[in-house]
């Protein structure tokens, strides 16, 4: 980093912002394997919340590498690499006063951990959305499952490269079991009830 780059402080506090909006500002930070249900579910939260004029935004895997990490691979490095900066970018959307739901199979523990840690206590929720690898790879809406068995992926998690299930995740959505609007009131009667919406 230069040492002639100098941090701004912004003229509208965070804390303003959450006052004008009436809601706290996080990131609801959904993990999971391919075809799982995370981006389902976050857009199906993110309707919810806007429906009860909640400023949110729903970043995307598949839409963030179309354009800001469009340079990255997917090994360990550009894995990791695209995690920082969901992170940094989620970081701003939390000063901005709003939620902020990921959407990344983010595999490795270490990378949503540094992600924590960007932000201040209570601002991260870990969203496990559950899922076996037989039955994503019975509903694979991409082909993605196919493909990576036939060699044609390489480092696909869950095939060929590991997904490291979160250890004490604030929540945890089965879509095996529940349906995704079932997960859309678990994940709203559970933020209610922490005071976060």
């Amino acid at each position: 980093m230069s040492s002639n780059i100098v941090w701004h402080e912004a003229s509208i506090t965070k804390e303003e912002r959450r006052s004008k909006n009436k809601h706290q500002s996080f990131i609801l930070w959904f993990t999971g394997l391919s075809a799982s249900g995370k981006s389902s579910v976050a857009n199906a939260f993110a309707r919810r919340l806007f429906e009860r004029s909640n400023q949110a935004f729903v970043l995307d895997g598949d839409n963030v590498r179309h354009g800001l990490n469009s340079d990255l691979g997917f090994d360990e490095a550009g894995r990791k690499e695209n995690i920082r900066r969901i992170g940094e970018v989620s970081k701003l959307f939390i000063e901005s006063g709003q939620i902020v739901l990921t959407a990344f199979i983010s595999p490795y523990r270490e990378d949503r951990q540094v992600v924590r840690e960007l932000v201040e206590d209570g601002e991260f929720l870990e969203v496990f959305v559950k899922c076996s690898v037989e039955t994503c790879e019975k509903r694979d809406p991409k082909g993605l499952y196919k493909k990576a068995r036939n060699a044609e992926i390489a480092n696909f998690t869950g095939i060929s490269a590991p997904y490291e299930e979160p250890i004490n995740p604030e929540v945890i959505l089965d879509t095996e079991q529940h349906s995704i609007e079932e997960c859309v009131e678990q994940l709203t009667n559970i933020l209610t009830a922490k005071g976060y919406i």
